[in-house]
């Protein structure tokens, strides 16, 4: 079972919408279908964001103990070595959700775009890496992923966020996919915010450009 919140903007039969999937971090896990609009996902929807932009938002809930990415680990250390074969299910059932919204609402599927924290920023470099068709465009905040699959998102307009002095994911986990995005050739993203912690999705998602940025994003 997963859980998802969807924010439809006031529809008009002859306009058509971006759509953004928000994935969250480990601690807003489980069964209620709440604790996932705690943190980021609310800048998408504030009346500012909503007139500017008017996005579908889908936030979907992962459930406890399981994890939006699918990554191959080492037992040893356990380092990325790559990403698994299948998605994680949750995150599969949430490109199901997306399916149902793209076929039954005026969301237009050339302005689809990922974001995440934390466990929601590593699953999104997943996603990034196995729908590179779907995305228009993807922001990781303080998440990582498999630099080996980045040439599955060479294409795909990508701005990645973290903080200096993030204790919980390293820097060098983003620092390493925009280096191996840089080493294929594309243009990445990446703002890295001095002094700053975990928390560095505050100062993302609140910034104007960025979000200008993001909804200005469409696929050729």
């Amino acid at each position: 079972t997963l859980n998802y919140r969807i924010s439809y903007p006031d529809a008009n039969p002859s306009d058509s919408y971006p759509v953004v999937i928000f994935l969250h971090g480990a601690g807003e896990r489980g069964s209620d279908n709440r604790a996932q609009l705690k943190w980021g996902v609310q800048n998408f929807v504030t009346d500012k964001a909503l007139a500017l932009y008017e996005p579908i938002v889908i936030a979907p809930q992962c459930p406890s103990s399981k994890s939006w990415a699918n990554y191959e680990r080492d037992e040893q250390n356990g380092q990325i070595t790559g990403l698994a074969d299948t998605p994680s299910r949750p995150l599969e059932m949430t490109m199901e959700v997306l399916e149902q919204v793209l076929a039954n609402s005026n969301a237009d599927p050339d302005r689809v775009y990922i974001t995440g924290l934390s466990m929601g920023g590593y699953g999104t470099w997943d996603a990034l890496a196995r729908w590179p068709e779907t995305f228009a465009a993807g922001a990781p905040v303080c998440g990582g992923g498999d630099p080996g699959s980045v040439k599955n998102m060479a294409d795909i307009p990508i701005w990645a966020f973290h903080g200096a002095e993030d204790a919980v994911v390293p820097p060098e986990r983003s620092r390493e996919m925009i280096d191996a995005l840089h080493q294929i050739g594309a243009r990445p993203g990446y703002t890295e915010y001095p002094e700053v912690g975990h928390f560095s999705w505050v100062h993302a998602y609140s910034d104007p450009l960025f979000m200008n940025w993001l909804f200005d994003q469409e696929k050729e």
